[in-house]
């Protein structure tokens, strides 16, 4: 019985580093590879994935979903963190709404995504609600340390 070899390997080929230090960076940067079109018609979730220095080392478009929710699969978000070395993340996703406020959803899959990355000792920086006007962002507004 033959066993597939696993191959781990990592290379950012990236020549532009983005270092994210606040809210707004991620916000502007976010907004370059969302699709507008769409933006108040399906509900998306990214995970953008840091090194250390907090430099951006890419963007996982983590899921798809309606008009009014995604599915936010923590074990897949993490696996993809470990996979590029991340040493921390920051969850985006909109709301077709328009209305920035968090749900009550959004604050348990925030706070329970925080706790899973403890646990693997990746930081969890920031989780931006975003639309076309603006954004909400739990670390600014202290709802990250929940």
């Amino acid at each position: 019985m033959k066993v597939s070899e696993i191959k781990v390997s990592y290379s950012n080929r990236n020549n532009i580093k983005v270092k994210v230090t606040n809210s707004k960076i991620i916000y502007n940067l976010i907004m370059k590879h969302w699709n507008l079109d769409i933006i108040e018609y399906q509900e998306e979730v990214k995970i953008i994935l840091l090194n250390r220095a907090n430099i951006v080392l890419g963007i996982y478009e983590m899921s798809k979903g309606g008009i009014s929710g995604t599915v936010v699969d923590i074990r897949i978000i993490l696996g993809v963190a470990l996979k590029c070395n991340a040493s921390s993340i920051i969850m985006v996703h909109n709301h077709p709404s328009g209305k920035l406020t968090p749900s009550d959803t959004d604050k348990s899959i925030t706070k329970r995504l925080k706790e899973a990355c403890s646990l693997l000792d990746i930081g969890l920086l920031d989780h931006l609600i975003i639309t076309k006007e603006g954004y909400y962002s739990f670390t600014d507004e202290g709802l990250l340390c929940l």
